[in-house]
């Protein structure tokens, strides 16, 4: 059984999830960490940009944060300047660290000098990929000294395959991300939607699919209530929803999507068209969450290469906005048939896609690395 081990992992931010979905799988990862006794530091830039729009929601991001510190009151969160004091910082704070992981949401500076002091204090350095930017911006990413880690982690074997391939990397590992199902199960609440989309904007990333597979649906299935959060709608994006009667309700805290969740019938997923083409395969991580809570799920058309779940009875997948709007009417009228997929997908999360199971993943990598 391997030792308790020390980790330092570095993420754009831990306290803000403001347009900031890596923060949701991370947090889950150290509070598993935690429990199995292991202790975890983690370092967030001052004045993120995530926590800064954050706090420009008011009140709305006030309580996001006191939920956040509510829930995951034993975290022990550091930040740093990313400025000409950061090397000297890192190299007082990192002593006596086993392990150090770096997500790819991390300055260049800040990653290239955390792998510049590996051999100097001794830890092992792993970088951590749970975006797309490998795939979409490979010359941001290559910014970052990547040879100089001791390893790699991706979350779907497509971004596994371009740091193999592309980046020429010989050690890389597919971590794929997971539910947090201390904090997102099934709750019992009084609905008041029908159909819940989460999800933000998303830089035009699939301004298209939103239109096709959300909005359009919602103009057919007339009788049905349809509700949208999320943030960085632009004003016209947010009059499309209002014409097609869609209630846009803006910013969600991630901590409270099980409870909204549990006041609707059921909910779709959307994916950024990057995750339907060159990284068709890696699912984000609201299908992990969605189906954690027990929602049943129609997703626009993706490809489960890496075989996480069973499409058709985890969750549907539909081929065309008219497919989606069939599907929705067709499971608002059949409770059973809501009752037995989100049975189905709950199964396959609590058997395969805990962040539970991530953390021993991650330390069974730490495992092979310490033997080689």
């Amino acid at each position: 059984m391997i030792q308790k081990l020390n980790f330092s992992i570095f993420a754009h931010s831990w306290r803000s999830d403001w347009n900031h979905g890596n923060a949701h799988f991370l947090r889950g990862l150290v509070h598993e960490l935690m429990k199995l006794g292991h202790r975890v530091r983690c370092y967030e830039e001052e004045g993120s940009w995530s926590l800064t729009n954050l706090l420009q929601e008011g009140d709305c991001g006030k309580r996001s944060l006191h939920q956040f510190s509510e829930t995951f009151p034993d975290f022990e969160i550091h930040t740093y300047r990313n400025d000409q004091t950061f090397l000297d910082f890192a190299r007082t704070t990192l002593r006596g660290m086993d392990v150090v992981v770096v997500h790819e949401w991390t300055p260049p500076h800040v990653a290239n000098s955390v792998v510049l002091l590996k051999r100097e204090l001794g830890f092992v350095a792993l970088f951590h990929d749970t975006h797309h930017r490998a795939y979409t911006a490979p010359k941001e990413i290559l910014q970052i000294h990547l040879h100089d880690f001791d390893g790699i982690l991706t979350f779907g074997a497509p971004i596994s395959r371009i740091y193999r391939e592309a980046f020429a990397l010989p050690r890389v590992w597919t971590l794929h991300e997971a539910a947090d199902t201390d904090h997102f199960q099934p709750l019992q609440s009084a609905k008041n939607t029908d159909v819940v989309w989460i999800g933000n904007w998303g830089d035009e990333e699939r301004t298209r699919e939103l239109q096709e597979f959300l909005i359009d649906p919602a103009e057919t299935v007339k009788s049905a209530r349809f509700a949208a959060h999320g943030v960085r709608y632009p004003v016209v994006a947010q009059g499309t929803l209002q014409q097609a009667g869609i209630e846009y309700r803006g910013y969600l805290s991630n901590l409270s999507v099980p409870d909204t969740y549990s006041r609707s019938a059921l909910t779709i997923h959307i994916p950024r068209r990057c995750y339907t083409n060159g990284l068709s395969g890696i699912p984000t991580i609201r299908v992990f969450e969605t189906l954690a809570c027990g929602m049943p799920l129609v997703c626009s058309p993706w490809t489960d290469v890496d075989s996480l779940f069973r499409p058709g009875e985890d969750y549907l997948c539909v081929p065309d906005g008219r497919c989606m709007a069939s599907e929705i009417n067709r499971l608002l009228k059949d409770d059973h048939a809501r009752q037995q997929m989100a049975c189905n997908g709950l199964q396959t999360i609590h058997r395969r896609h805990t962040c539970a199971h991530r953390a021993q993943e991650l330390l069974s990598i730490c495992e092979e690395m310490a033997r080689t």
